[in-house]
C-alpha cells in the first residue's frame, strides 16, 4: 500500500427495512493518516468547510451520507464526521488515480475546528503543487 494511501478499515452498508423497500444508513469508514504526506494528498482544501479523499471500492452516489471516524497524525482523538458524497473516482480511473469518494464535511463548528486542525498539521504544505488524489 503506498504511503500516501490512508488507512481504511470496515464499513457497515445499506440496512434493509420490512416491507420490500431498501433504507440505507450512511456508511460508517474508519480513516486513519498516519503521515503527513498521506493527509495531504487526500485533503480536500477547495471544498468551503473542508473534505478528505477516501479510497474505496464500494458504489456511491453523489450526496449520499457517509460517517467518518477520522484520525490524524500524532493525535490520539478521533473525530467523528457526518459528511457527504462531493464526487467519485471511479475504478480504471485515467491517471492511475485510486478508486474511491470526495467527501464533504457538514457546515458546523466542529467541522470547522477539524478543517483548522488539519490546515494546521499540513501547514506550508497545503499550497504545494504535488498532486493529490483529490480534485
Amino acid at each position: 500500500m503506498s504511503d500516501n494511501i490512508p488507512t481504511r478499515a470496515g464499513g457497515l452498508g445499506p440496512a434493509a427495512a420490512t416491507g420490500g423497500a431498501v433504507a440505507s444508513r450512511p456508511s460508517v469508514i474508519q480513516l486513519v493518516f498516519r503521515e503527513k504526506g498521506a493527509l495531504y494528498a487526500a485533503y480536500m482544501p477547495l471544498l468551503t468547510d473542508g473534505g478528505l479523499f477516501v479510497p474505496t471500492t464500494r458504489d456511491y452516489r453523489i450526496g449520499d451520507d457517509i460517517y467518518l471516524l477520522l484520525s490524524l497524525p500524532d493525535d490520539p482523538q478521533r473525530f467523528p464526521v457526518a459528511g457527504k458524497i462531493a464526487w467519485i473516482t471511479p475504478a480504471n480511473a485515467s491517471g492511475g488515480r485510486t478508486q474511491g469518494v470526495g467527501v464533504r464535511f457538514p457546515n458546523d463548528e466542529k467541522s470547522r475546528q477539524l478543517k483548522l486542525k488539519i490546515e494546521e498539521i499540513l501547514g506550508t504544505s497545503i499550497q504545494s503543487a504535488k498532486p493529490t488524489q483529490t480534485l
